[in-house]
């Protein structure tokens, strides 16, 4: 999300008369687009901020600025402890930037951190920053409503607001004629999108329908859904499209009921469960992705344990897995103690890693000998000589370049696998 974010405040900077600068060391204006969502995003900008901290010694001119969910939490005290920082705004201030620029460049510290009940920035073309021209994010919506308790998002991007669907139905049609052939969609929770103005009324499931029907040649994605709202309607609607992604991303934290509560997740293990099923239903060549957080508070041993066997019993085929931290303000900061030691929290962490490699190592296993249309993102990695690109089920793929170019589709057929990915030949 903080890469739409970016690619929203470069377009609103081009349209002020700024232009981007090659290298760090020649730009008059240097902003951090930051994240607030755990305690080591935020370590790595304080990391960052200190880093780039000589040039302003060196050019006192230079203007930099701290955007995002970490400027919104952490005014104060960036203003106080890093001097060296101009400006401080917020996700929902982007378009005051030019002049908090001009505030900036009169000696004045500049700051707008307001939350929003109504920006979503609809009208706003962005900047595309991922150069392979293939694949692109596109933000539907803003805000959440889910109050989690270990979450700071919705102290830090406000409540739900929804994009208006013509805005978002023309800037896919623009990036599919411009030669995208994927995009993603990005919402905090996907399932809640819901627009009923100037005689629309629709939800997300119509929404994806209508995107992916721009052109069959174009791939539809999204993230993330919240367990508690992904409908049979949504997955009925996956299962319709050949270019609707087969591929979820279903966060669920925990497998212990009692730790789902005290972190208000407002799902059971058992629904969970009852989604996954339903996943497997409709749409049985789906791949599943998730969240783990280990040591919450309070989580005994037995609510670890809970984790592990729904690990196991989904098969999940890739995992974001953290120890838990606390974040100042969040409903888990105020009402319970963060009682987990860290040795403790790093021990079931390792476990859950360790879980998680084998379950994914054994659905990059299972996809030996089949054939998947991939699409070609560009080179692998390690060799000019192959070709890289994903299968629907958002796995990669990588395989002898012969004539193919980035942006086409091919079918590969999967001859081995290493751990992270899939290896074949084109057919």
């Amino acid at each position: 999300m903080n890469v739409a974010d970016s690619e929203v405040v470069v377009s609103i900077l081009y349209d002020a008369g700024f232009t981007a600068a090659d290298n760090i060391n020649d730009a008059d204006l240097i902003l951090v687009n930051t994240c607030s969502i755990r305690e080591n995003a935020e370590q790595r900008i304080w990391r960052r901020l200190k880093a780039i901290s000589h040039l302003k010694k060196k050019n006192k001119g230079i203007i930099i600025g701290l955007l995002g969910c970490m400027a919104e939490r952490l005014k104060e005290k960036v203003l106080e402890e890093d001097r060296f920082v101009d400006i401080v705004a917020g996700p929902d201030s982007y378009r005051e930037l030019p002049l908090l620029v001009a505030e900036a460049e009169s000696g004045h510290k500049a700051v707008n951190v307001l939350l929003s009940r109504e920006e979503t920035y609809a009208d706003i073309s962005p900047v595309r920053l991922d150069k392979n021209g293939v694949s692109s994010f596109v933000s539907i919506m803003r805000g959440c409503n889910n109050m989690c308790a270990y979450c700071v998002v919705p102290y830090v991007r406000g409540s739900e607001r929804s994009r208006d669907p013509l805005t978002i139905l023309k800037e896919v049609t623009g990036l599919f004629n411009s030669g995208y052939r994927e995009v993603t969609l990005l919402g905090q929770n996907v399932d809640s999108y819901i627009w009923d103005k100037n005689g629309f009324n629709i939800g997300f499931p119509e929404l994806l329908e209508k995107v992916a029907e721009i052109d069959p040649l174009l791939r539809i994605r999204f993230s993330t859904s919240h367990p508690k709202d992904i409908s049979d309607d949504l997955l009925k609607t996956m299962a319709r499209y050949d270019n609707i992604c087969k591929h979820i991303h279903l966060p669920v934290q925990s497998g212990s009921n009692r730790i789902l509560k005290l972190m208000n997740r407002e799902y059971t293990r058992e629904s969970y469960m009852d989604r996954i099923s339903a996943i497997r239903k409709f749409i049985p060549d789906c791949s599943i992705s998730t969240d783990m957080i280990s040591g919450f508070c309070t989580e005994t041993e037995e609510d670890h344990q809970a984790s592990l066997t729904l690990m196991e019993w989904t098969g999940f085929d890739f995992a974001y897995m953290f120890k838990y931290s606390e974040r100042p303000g969040t409903r888990a900061a105020r009402k319970n103690k963060d009682d987990i030691p860290e040795i403790i929290k790093t021990k079931r962490l390792d476990e859950i890693i360790s879980l998680q490699n084998k379950l994914s190592a054994l659905s990059k296993k299972n996809d030996v000998g089949k054939v998947f249309e991939v699409l070609i993102e560009g080179y692998s990695k390690r060799s000019s000589e192959y070709l890289s690109g994903r299968t629907t089920q958002n796995k990669v793929v990588v395989f002898p370049k012969k004539e193919f170019r980035k942006g086409e589709y091919v079918s590969v057929y999967i001859e081995r696998c290493t751990s992270a990915t899939l290896i074949g030949k084109t057919l």
